[in-house]
Formats: C-alpha cells, sequence, structure tokens
C-alpha cells in the first residue's frame, strides 16, 4: 500500500471518529457539537455578548448568531437588553439550559486534549505542524472552525 494510500486511510478513521462521536452527542443531549460549545461558552463568560462568545468559540459571529436563534428557540438560552446600553444583547442560559449542559455528555477533545498534553514538547510541535501542512495541502487553512472535534456542516445548526 502506498504512504499517501496510508495516509488517507488515518485521515479518514479521524473523520469517522468524530462523526460518530458527534451522533451520540446528538442522540444523548438533542444538541449539535456547536450549539453545546456556545452553551458551555455563555456558562463560563458569564453574560456575554454574542460577539465575545463568537471570539472565544472561534466561529464567526454570524454563526454564533444563528446557533444562539436555535438555542433561543429551545428555551435553552435568553437574550437580555442592556439596561445601560439599549444596543448590546447579553446572554444567559435559561433553567432548562442549565440542566440539559449539566448532563450533556464530554466533548470528544477533552479526552484527545489530555493525551496530546501528555506527549513530549517536540512532538506536539511535530503533530501540529503536520496537520497544518496537510490542511494547507487541501486548501482548507481559510475555513471557518473552532478548536472542537466535530464534523458536518457547522453553518447548518
Amino acid at each position: 500500500m502506498e504512504k499517501y494510500e496510508q495516509l488517507l486511510i488515518s485521515l479518514r478513521r479521524v473523520i469517522r471518529a468524530i462523526d460518530i462521536h458527534s451522533r451520540q452527542l446528538n442522540k444523548q443531549s438533542g444538541l449539535t457539537g456547536p450549539q453545546l460549545m456556545v452553551m458551555h461558552s455563555i456558562e463560563q463568560l458569564e453574560s456575554p455578548l454574542a460577539k465575545e462568545v463568537a471570539k472565544e468559540v472561534a466561529l464567526s459571529p454570524a454563526t454564533v448568531t444563528t446557533i444562539i436563534d436555535r438555542l433561543e428557540s429551545r428555551e435553552l438560552v435568553i437574550r437580555t437588553r442592556s439596561e445601560t446600553d439599549k444596543r448590546k444583547v447579553h446572554l444567559s442560559l435559561s433553567e432548562n439550559g442549565q440542566a440539559l449542559l449539566s448532563d450533556s455528555p464530554k466533548p470528544l477533545q477533552e479526552h484527545f486534549i489530555t493525551r496530546y498534553q501528555n506527549l513530549e514538547q517536540w512532538e506536539q510541535s511535530q503533530l501540529l505542524s503536520s496537520v497544518e501542512r496537510i490542511a494547507a495541502m487541501m486548501d482548507a487553512e481559510e475555513l471557518d472552525a473552532a478548536p472542537v472535534l466535530l464534523v458536518g456542516q457547522i453553518q447548518a445548526d
């Protein structure tokens, strides 16, 4: 087997592992990965603005706004207009949102991050460099991507 074929098989395995976990996440919590990520960010930042959430999760403000719209329609997120500046809208989790978030499974990347951080620094750098090179070879450097292991169209959430 050619080395490029071995590489493609390994990439496909990574994509499949992420896809399987994403489906399990959605089945268990009823949330997509990006929705869960946005809810975690809202909880951690304490009454953030949508643009602060977008920066935290490394997604475009438009993508985050669409996700927040869906979470609000499910009564998981609450938008509250600022008393001091009516142009600002702060976000918080509803009681239902807090309960769903506390019951949701851990994201796949937590397991990955633990294992990655246990590697030697040189090995971490080598992996990062290699994967960045693969992204460049696939013309994917400019794609909207968050530091979370998910598959599929993020904007579809």
